[in-house]
């Protein structure tokens, strides 16, 4: 770790209303102006430990020239918050450019780094709430955060796709399970270890009210999966992503979901 310190803030100060942010869902599409959350981070595996102290600049080393090209992220401390932004190859800028003051010239720069418009990610201390838009972006810069986006192993892929409400085609296989299903499956399990034998039995009658003609059900009750859609629209019933309008009564599929 090495500081810069400077007048100039790097990004705008943002005050984030944490009440409106989202709890983060992998499975949820987030609206352009909204911002996934995590609270009581501090007590997360992934939680950085020099964010348990107030910020002092004494214990860090000064950025040297030599160590430019090793950063991976930046934080950035304003107002007791923390701002981050990750940094990779394209962030580095090196080229010739036309300056314009008071007489345009040309300048080479030396290596620089895009600063842009909006963090990917801020850790509010005081109420101990990291916000985010992207938990791919921040797996570099908060290490086993990615563990909130977990993909099912090829056991627990098998085990669920031998769960006795399912009735499997000997054409389909693990291997033909998509990445999005199997962190759908991750969800999924977790879903239905919640529920008791009553709320199953209501999730499986309500998968066959929205997927008539879509998914078929043996002589057994089981529903028969025989492709990765299949599956799909199976595990978005496990969720009840399926809803109808109050107004025309059309049955429609949530893109995302949150709880209100």
């Amino acid at each position: 770790m090495f500081k810069l310190l400077s007048d100039s803030q790097l990004f705008q100060d943002m005050l984030i209303d944490t009440d409106d942010c989202v709890d983060y869902d992998p499975d949820h599409n987030l609206d352009e102006d909204s911002w996934f959350k995590i609270e009581s981070f501090s007590n997360k595996e992934f939680f950085l430990d020099y964010l348990e102290e107030p910020f002092n600049s004494t214990e860090y080393d000064n950025l040297r020239k030599e160590d430019f090209s090793k950063i991976t992220y930046m934080c950035s401390v304003q107002n007791s918050n923390y701002y981050f932004q990750k940094v990779t190859k394209s962030s580095f800028v090196n080229k010739k450019m036309m300056m314009f003051g008071d007489a345009a010239r040309i300048e080479s720069s030396d290596d620089r780094i895009v600063i842009r418009d909006q963090p990917d990610a801020i850790y509010y201390r005081g109420s101990d709430v990291l916000v985010f838009k992207n938990l791919a972006t921040i797996s570099s810069i908060f290490k086993k955060i990615d563990m909130l986006y977990k993909e099912a192993t090829a056991e627990e892929v098998t085990e669920f796709l031998e769960s006795p409400f399912l009735s499997v085609s000997e054409d389909f296989s693990v291997t033909k399970v998509s990445t999005p299903n199997r962190k759908r499956i991750s969800l999924a399990v977790n879903t239905l270890e919640q529920m008791d034998d009553i709320g199953r039995g209501q999730i499986m009658q309500y998968i066959q009210n929205y997927c008539e003609g879509r998914l078929n059900v043996d002589e057994q009750g089981s529903f028969c999966i025989s492709s990765d859609v299949d599956l799909k629209y199976l595990l978005y019933g496990i969720e009840q992503r399926f809803y109808t309008t109050v107004v025309g009564e059309e049955k429609r599929l949530a893109n995302s979901v949150r709880s209100i």
